[in-house]
């Protein structure tokens, strides 16, 4: 904001496209946006993404579940691909949502996604975490102390968890409704943050597996897209605003403490400092995996890892002896 005469503290921007007040200065790009222009830049940049991601093929019908918590990522991308493809009579969009069992903050957003399918006219399926055999989130936090007893080595962090859980989850709706594709609702700071995260772990593994999965699609589970992946969380909030989307704010009251959260902040202080950064860090990762397509190409040998296979206990996709929610049930003292 530019400071003004000392009648009047601040001077809102005018829109470099119109005339109207601005909604959101664009550090990275220089752009500043009102509302409606910020909504076309977003809905560009997702319709893009979408062409290059979602390979439809001509003559055939495709599903797509749309992984949606309540939020405002999921919300706009639910919305956003109704959208651009609700019309179309080869594809299916349906909204899927894993209810983890965390008392206050789980139920009103369930709300929101419900209210949300209902407007757009989308089917809503939901999936419990005892449906999948997995205790509820607000127990997984009562038995960590003893988890970590038993093993010193077991995560600390619920968040540790909920993830392999709510992933089981997804993969067990997207087999429900019978899914070509899964939709998640990553935006550039969440793919940043986890760049991060592998960059600091050295897990290059992890970030070959990135999604979009439009190339590299694994044996037995839907290819995942990331339509929302180059906007900014903060776009993300102000489209959904813009566009009057139920969604709920409030964060997850487990998240804090976590690695993610730390990295979260990382990102933040890097992007203020250095506009760009966030999209540095997924081209890096982009670059990565076009680096071991190009290794595949020249007859160097597919770098991938195996495909993934049943799981012998609970029948879910691993690369080991068991699956990962498998391991994490052990811990926990969960029987089948």
């Amino acid at each position: 904001m530019e400071e003004a005469d000392s009648g009047s503290p601040f001077l809102v921007p005018s829109c470099d496209s119109c005339e109207k007040a601005a909604v959101v200065e664009q550090a990275y790009s220089g752009r500043i946006l009102c509302g409606k222009h910020l909504a076309k830049s977003v809905r560009k940049k997702i319709s893009k993404e979408l062409r290059q991601q979602l390979q439809l093929k001509r003559g055939e019908h495709t599903t797509i579940l749309v992984a949606v918590s309540g939020g405002k990522d999921s919300a706009v991308l639910l919305d956003s691909l109704v959208d651009l493809l609700g019309k179309r009579p080869d594809v299916t969009i349906v909204a899927g949502t894993v209810d983890e069992g965390i008392e206050g903050y789980r139920p009103p957003s369930i709300d929101c996604a419900t209210s949300l399918s209902e407007r757009l006219g989308i089917r809503h399926e939901i999936v419990t975490y005892p449906e999948l055999s997995f205790i509820e989130m607000d127990e997984v936090v009562q038995r960590l102390p003893m988890a970590i007893s038993k093993d010193n080595n077991a995560p600390r962090m619920a968040c540790s968890y909920c993830g392999v859980f709510r992933r089981q989850g997804i993969n067990h709706l997207a087999e429900r409704v019978g899914a070509d594709v899964i939709a998640l609702g990553h935006n550039l700071d969440d793919m940043a943050q986890t760049v991060l995260m592998n960059v600091s772990n050295g897990d290059i593994e992890r970030t070959l597996r990135l999604a979009p999965h439009t190339n590299t699609p694994v044996d037995g589970l839907a290819p995942r897209i990331v339509p929302l992946r180059w906007v900014p969380e903060q776009e993300i909030h102000l489209y959904a605003l813009h566009r009057s989307l139920p969604i709920h704010h409030e964060e997850c009251p487990n998240a804090r403490g976590a690695l993610r959260w730390r990295h979260r902040e990382i990102v933040a202080g890097m992007e203020a400092d250095v506009p760009g950064t966030r999209h540095g860090l997924v081209r890096m990762a982009d670059q990565i995996k076009s680096l071991r397509d190009q290794v595949v190409e020249l007859g160097g040998g597919d770098t991938r890892p195996d495909p993934p296979h049943p799981c012998p206990r609970c029948g879910g996709m691993t690369s080991g002896t068991q699956c990962k929610a498998c391991d994490m049930r052990d811990l926990l003292g969960v029987d089948d």
